[in-house]
């Protein structure tokens, strides 16, 4: 990864962290945290501390490089405000050429397409530059919104896992989609 990896959208920019933006994810993570809770692990308090986004931040832009995830914040033109966040992670290479895609947003930006607008923008980017073939993205059957999102995305569902990942405390039950990348 030598160039930064920028994306634009009509009303986000998408990019990588730097380490001098930790108090940009703090924000984010602290104003969304009981919203966001319901959908991710539980969290220490390290989480929402100056340090510990810097440590994320570090750890985020070591993984790109070594093409093992790719966490990007979704922000303001400006770069002033996240509005939300999603990674590409467990990237496999060789003959699989695939990741997990996972996301979360503001509860204020909620409502705007604004996630589906960056989505779309991160999936071309997935099978362009990145070159995966597959992208796959899991959901709890209870968040119809994110199950609607990846519809409208154009990921097929292509299973069901019980008790699939440890989220909130609880080990919840997820529809399984991906998304393939058309031949050519």
């Amino acid at each position: 990864m030598s160039e930064p990896i920028r994306m634009r959208t009509s009303r986000t920019v998408i990019r990588l962290l730097d380490v001098e933006e930790a108090d940009v994810l703090r924000r984010y993570r602290t104003e969304n945290r009981e919203h966001l809770a319901p959908w991710e692990p539980l969290r220490t308090e390290s989480h929402y501390t100056l340090d510990g986004c810097r440590l994320a931040i570090e750890a985020g832009l070591e993984a790109a490089r070594a093409d093992c995830g790719y966490p990007f914040a979704v922000l303001t033109p400006d770069s002033a405000e996240m509005i939300a966040s999603f990674t590409f992670a467990n990237v496999v290479r060789g003959v699989f050429q695939a990741c997990h895609l996972g996301y979360g947003i503001a509860r204020r930006h909620e409502g705007q397409g604004l996630m589906f607008e960056a989505l779309d923008a991160a999936i071309r980017y997935a099978f362009g530059p990145l070159d995966f073939h597959r992208v796959m993205a899991n959901h709890m059957p209870r968040n119809e919104r994110s199950g609607r999102l990846l519809q409208r995305l154009g990921f097929e569902k292509e299973g069901y896992a019980k008790r699939y990942l440890k989220i909130d405390g609880l080990w919840e039950d997820h529809v399984l989609t991906a998304k393939v990348r058309a031949q050519g």
